[in-house]
């Protein structure tokens, strides 16, 4: 990359309107016959009649939570949140926020795909759960056990040190990781940890506290208690940039989820799905501590496999050769980011006719809760109607930092 970028770009590219406008190209291309899909613009009221039944099934009151990480900590009808909230009798608000923000930033970086074949066993209840609820779990009990604590007296943080102190050896025993339960990206997801710390001690402008949760001191001295959706996540992406390895940078900034694809206006693909999946995660503590956020419908859904699955597997999109869905696929191949990229441009339609379906606004039901009720759950649903491990119909070779 040049370094003719300036802050200006910059400000684009980590915005919402950056992945809009790449994935809106993209799937003008896709139109054209110019990437590895096909659009099938007649499947989409039935892929839409789909994930309404999905939400009505779900949600049946409509009364759906924003699609974030504490959904997992209560999978299996357990609200294993209780018990944090137990042991944080004593906080005041902005404490307790700190402290729920600490264990969801740490449990958002270690969700990345876990694969087929991995599951959690909680001892507790004597369940089993795996991918994403499974993650979830572990990295909740993690966090509760004091695992990323380096300070006795306060066990329920995550600290930079931490985090830097955390090993292999514990993050795979806290995890159940064996030969014959192995976790895909186990290193990759040590490193985002790890290189979390040393970013809470690089950036204590944004993490005054030592502690990935004092980003809410941040984004009041910033901007008070009156934030919006896309201020959170450019906090986000500036706290958290530097933690993902070997990705694209301009002008000195590692901007994470985006990836060279020369199809597209400035040669850059941008995606932020784990930054926004992070965001998206952080607004229930930010809100329980008195603050309002607002514009929360100007962020874009996730681009996922859940929500990408859904698409080919209800078949919104099709592969013009079917033969590519054999072979694995690294994360900056074309084909991974068009898939992407669609998955993005059509939840974007997917959600505008949800929302008319149901007779609710963008505002009043923005993607956060069309994803919840939602896409992501329908996507689960088709996989699991066509393949019996729930698996991805396209197979990414993940290093445990991306999906």
């Amino acid at each position: 990359m040049n370094n003719s970028y300036t802050e200006k770009d910059l400000d684009f590219l980590l915005s919402p309107v950056a992945i809009r406008q790449s994935a809106e190209k993209i799937l003008e291309l896709t139109q054209k016959g110019e990437t590895h899909f096909n659009y099938h613009p007649e499947k989409l009221t039935p892929v839409v009649d789909y994930v309404v039944e999905v939400i009505r099934e779900n949600y049946p009151t409509l009364n759906i939570p924003f699609h974030s990480r504490w959904g997992h900590f209560r999978v299996g009808g357990v609200d294993r949140v209780q018990a944090l909230e137990a042991k944080m009798s004593g906080m005041d608000a902005m404490e307790k926020a700190r402290t729920k923000l600490d264990l969801v930033i740490t449990s958002v970086l270690l969700d990345a795909g876990a694969g087929n074949v991995w599951s959690y066993k909680e001892k507790s209840t004597g369940k089993s759960f795996g991918r994403s609820e499974g993650l979830g779990v572990a990295s909740f009990y993690l966090f509760m056990e004091g695992a990323l604590s380096d300070d006795n007296a306060h066990p329920l943080r995550a600290t930079a040190k931490g985090l830097q102190n955390l090993t292999a050896e514990k993050l795979s025993s806290a995890f159940q990781v064996t030969a014959e339960n192995p976790l895909i990206g186990v290193e990759g997801r040590l490193s985002l940890l790890r290189n979390l710390g040393k970013t809470i001690e690089a950036k204590k402008d944004i993490f005054p506290g030592g502690r990935p949760g004092s980003i809410i001191d941040y984004l009041q001295k910033r901007h008070g208690k009156k934030l919006t959706g896309p201020q959170v996540l450019r906090a986000v992406l500036d706290g958290l940039g530097e933690i993902w390895p070997g990705r694209v940078r301009v002008a000195g900034v590692n901007l994470g989820d985006i990836w060279n694809y020369s199809k597209v206006p400035g040669g850059l693909a941008a995606f932020h799905k784990l930054s926004q999946w992070m965001t998206y995660s952080l607004m229930e503590p930010i809100a329980e501590a008195g603050f309002e956020i607002a514009d929360v419908e100007k962020l874009t859904g996730l681009a996922e496999y859940r929500n990408g699955g859904l698409l080919l597997d209800r078949g919104l999109i099709t592969l013009r050769d079917p033969g590519m869905a054999a072979l694995s696929h690294r994360p900056d191949s074309e084909l991974i980011i068009e898939w992407r990229g669609l998955t993005i441009s059509l939840l974007d339609r997917i959600g505008a006719e949800v929302q008319k379906k149901l007779g609710k606004s963008a505002s009043e039901f923005p993607l956060a809760k069309v994803l919840e009720g939602g896409t992501w759950w329908a996507g689960r649903k088709a996989a699991k109607a066509l393949r019996a491990d729930s698996s991805p119909p396209l197979k990414i070779d993940s290093d445990g930092t991306v999906f």
